[in-house]
């Protein structure tokens, strides 16, 4: 299952770092963070919990980027 979340990030760069810290989170298949767009786009692993694994990518993603926001 695919869901689409709006972000604010500073950098290209910066949106890189949110999108590798996120694939490593259990329960992500596969995710496209989209600089130009201010978007995530997040492909749930069969099976995950989207809310309790999107709070997984919420504290990855700060520990790269604390200033970047996900909004759920």
């Amino acid at each position: 299952m695919k869901k689409t979340y709006k972000i604010e990030v500073d950098c290209a760069n910066c949106a890189n770092k949110m999108e590798d810290a996120a694939k490593k989170v259990p329960g992500v298949a596969d995710v496209t963070v989209n600089f130009m767009a201010q978007k995530m786009i997040v492909d749930f692993s069969e099976g995950a919990d989207p809310a309790s694994t999107m709070k997984q990518v919420v504290s990855a993603c700060k520990k790269v980027e604390d200033d970047c926001e996900i909004y759920l």
